[in-house]
């Protein structure tokens, strides 16, 4: 029997983390959330950044912990489903694997595009806006060619024993920042509302702030904004027969 693709999904902030308490809840949610739910009528699946909690891709080496989901990814994109992953500030370091290996289309930043009809604006949304001289420093050390490639020299074991070290303290430096704000306050927000890309969009969909919800941008465009898999476990359905983009829990 063939399998009906009439659905869109989005996730993002996974941070899948193999090694901390709660690493094999978070990755054994993810996973049922692609076998039972993608799976079964997925067109197209959306990954918006940070969906490891850090991810640094060396040419010969493969970072253990995601077998799973990996394979999962694979069988989906087997299946027909197409797979778009935009890099978040936490897998950054994000370079030709899940292309080659999985067939999935990595992006850079942002991606306009249509779907079902519709202009949808997708991204990860770190570095969107105005953000303080810190972030930006450190998202342009972190992006930088001659810096990534010096790290890559690092031998596996200390490379990546400090990537998860900085990421649990990036993420305990941004827990309560965005704590229940008002959406069109935050800096992708803004930055929407100044786009020119953005005038004649129906939805955008960013994750980074860890703050589910929507809101509407002038009289056309809704920004919805997805949540983390360490707590809610928010994503969002677009179906080709509904009103518009659903943002639901996973159980």
């Amino acid at each position: 029997m063939a399998r009906i693709e009439n659905s869109i999904y989005f996730v993002s902030d996974v941070h899948l983390r193999p090694y901390a308490p709660d690493g094999k809840e978070v990755e054994k949610r993810f996973l049922s959330f692609l076998e039972e739910r993608v799976s079964t009528d997925g067109a197209a699946l959306f990954l918006l950044g940070d969906i490891f909690d850090f991810w640094y891709e060396y040419k010969y080496v493969i970072p253990r912990g995601y077998t799973r989901v990996l394979g999962a990814l694979a069988r989906l994109s087997d299946s027909g489903v197409k797979i778009y992953f935009a890099k978040g500030n936490h897998d950054i370091w994000l370079y030709d694997y899940f292309q080659s290996e999985i067939g999935a289309q990595v992006i850079e930043s942002t991606c306009t595009l249509t779907l079902f009809d519709k202009k949808f604006i997708v991204g990860h949304g770190d570095g969107l806006g105005k953000t303080d001289a810190s972030f930006r420093f450190l998202r342009w050390l972190f992006r930088n060619p001659v810096l990534q490639t010096l790290f890559g020299t690092i031998h596996p074991r200390w490379a990546m024993w400090a990537g998860f070290r900085w990421s649990a303290h990036s993420r305990s430096m941004k827990a309560g920042l965005y704590e229940a704000p008002e959406i069109a306050s935050l800096p992708i927000a803004s930055y929407l509302m100044k786009d020119e890309s953005a005038k004649d969009a129906d939805y955008a969909v960013f994750g980074h702030y860890h703050i589910p919800g929507s809101v509407m941008l002038g009289h056309r465009l809704r920004l919805f904004i997805l949540g983390d898999w360490s707590a809610g476990c928010e994503y969002l359905c677009y179906t080709n027969d509904s009103q518009g983009p659903q943002l639901l829990k996973w159980k």
